[in-house]
């Protein structure tokens, strides 16, 4: 008796922990949803209720005064080169790692890469790299920002594929092997097509952490037509910032994109990013 009770009493804590770190989320994105359909003159009176009058026009307006559908295009089109340089490259230094086996050197040289990539902050090498940047003229360009983020996430993309492919079956790997097949077939052949999961996982990540991204995007970016939904969101702050109900609804129209993405495949992110707990 004394076990189940005290299981029922940690059952209940851990739940009621839980609903509190859940709702210290779900009630500023809720508040946010309400601000984002209220007329702009009930804030006064109403700043975290539900909206006693809706008006959905908000989200238009501020479509057509922030010039979403240019600047959702832009970062469409920064995520989607990023995720192909980044996959690319990071994908075959990880089936590189996880299948090849370097000698003892060379990996401790990647791994050390890696690590500095993880833990030095951006803001650190930003100067000189605006400034390497400049010489080579690829300021105010997306293959600009697309270098520096497919940079920026290798490191991270690296590790996580490296630990789905280093548990696929060896057997695999031989078989083809003793069938003739080459370095680049192993990879494109049997190492790609059974890590699909990992993939999808780390697009994810990578893609959400390129939309979201705002201070190179800030930094190296400053032609109007070129800039990136993170950027032109504080710039419409700036401007309209008397306009509560606009912000909040550029807000929304920011987050959703990849919010329902990660709601349509979360099964398979979570499945690619605990894929790699068991073997290292």
């Amino acid at each position: 008796m004394r076990i189940s009770e005290n299981k029922l009493r940690g059952a209940v804590s851990n739940h009621i922990i839980l609903m509190v770190l859940a709702l210290t989320i779900i009630l500023p994105i809720m508040v946010l949803v309400f601000n984002s359909i209220k007329p702009d003159e009930e804030f006064g009176i109403n700043p975290l209720g539900f909206p006693e009058k809706v008006r959905v026009m908000n989200y238009y307006d501020a479509f057509v005064i922030g010039n979403y559908a240019q600047v959702m295009m832009n970062s469409l089109l920064l995520v989607t080169g990023t995720l192909i340089m980044c996959l690319t490259f990071s994908s075959m230094a990880a089936f590189s790692l996880a299948v090849l086996n370097p000698n003892g050197k060379a990996t401790i040289l990647i791994g050390i890469y890696l690590l500095v990539g993880l833990s030095i902050p951006a803001q650190l090498f930003i100067l000189p790299l605006f400034i390497i940047w400049k010489n080579l003229h690829l300021n105010n360009t997306f293959i600009g920002l697309i270098l520096i983020y497919s940079a920026l996430n290798a490191p991270f993309a690296v590790f996580l594929i490296r630990s789905y492919m280093v548990q696929l079956p060896r057997e695999l790997f031989e078989a083809a092997i003793v069938e003739g097949a080459s370095t680049f077939q192993l990879f494109t052949r049997v190492a790609l097509p059974l890590s699909w999961p990992v993939f999808l996982t780390t697009g994810l990540v990578v893609s959400l952490a390129v939309w979201n991204e705002f201070l190179f995007a800030v930094t190296f970016i400053h032609n109007e037509e070129f800039k990136p939904i993170s950027t032109i969101l504080y710039s419409f702050q700036n401007r309209r910032e008397e306009n509560y109900a606009l912000i909040s609804a550029a807000s929304i129209m920011m987050a959703a994109p990849l919010a329902i993405l990660f709601i349509l495949f979360q099964r398979n992110f979570i499945a690619g990013l605990t894929s790699g707990g068991t073997k290292g």
